[in-house]
């Protein structure tokens, strides 16, 4: 689901900015308030596993790829916050370090990957909190709501930048072959793994320190 550098109007480019930078700001202020020594070692161990998985991209048609994400998990044991902060730091290193989408982009990375999947899987998972497969539930529904953002960013781009003769200047594919190809694949695949891997990680980080049951945040 990155987004590289040349696929997003300056314009799409800047509103994206605009949002995410506030958001960044009122996130460190939240970690600052919910991290200890004790999460702490948890939270960086998420995020390095978050980042080592993103990096698994694979392509799909409509002119991106897709991978799992681990903000979900990271969401539903320290809040969506967390997750945001966290993730969006794994990003902005594979966009610096390994050209893993773009910097121009980064917000609107941010914004799809960390802050869309996070705060949706939170919301989906205190929703279906009393039911045993809810972190299945909230990992698939998160990322499937990050690649419906990213979709949206990229599908809008030959609507709002386009040449004298009509020919899209930045990202060519309409907004219904966005949503279908990444959406889509995000739904019957991608929304699966991310699913499974919530579940599990989930019951298996509660199992070995219960005491992250308690310390579950809200926004």
């Amino acid at each position: 689901m990155h987004i590289p550098d040349g696929y997003l109007s300056p314009v799409t480019c800047a509103a994206t900015y605009a949002i995410a930078v506030p958001l960044w700001a009122i996130g460190l202020r939240k970690v600052k308030m919910v991290l200890d020594e004790e999460s702490l070692p948890f939270v960086a161990s998420l995020t390095a596993l978050s980042f080592i998985i993103m990096m698994f991209n694979i392509p799909i048609p409509g002119g991106t790829s897709g991978h799992a994400v681990g903000a979900v998990l990271l969401a539903i044991l320290f809040g969506p916050w967390v997750s945001f902060i966290s993730v969006s730091l794994a990003l902005l290193i594979q966009a610096l370090l390994f050209g893993d989408g773009g910097i121009t982009t980064f917000a609107a990375n941010s914004l799809g990957m960390a802050g869309a999947g996070a705060f949706g899987g939170y919301y989906l998972h205190k929703l279906f909190k009393r039911y045993r497969f809810a972190p299945f539930i909230a990992g698939w529904g998160g990322i499937v709501l990050s690649s419906f953002v990213i979709a949206l960013l990229l599908g809008i781009q030959p609507l709002i930048a386009i040449d004298t003769k009509g020919k899209p200047l930045y990202f060519p594919f309409d907004l219904v072959t966005t949503v279908v190809a990444l959406a889509g694949a995000h739904m019957l695949f991608f929304g699966i793994i991310e699913g499974v891997f919530t579940q599990l990680g989930y019951r298996f980080l509660l199992k070995i320190e219960p005491k992250l049951a308690k310390k579950r945040t809200t926004v």
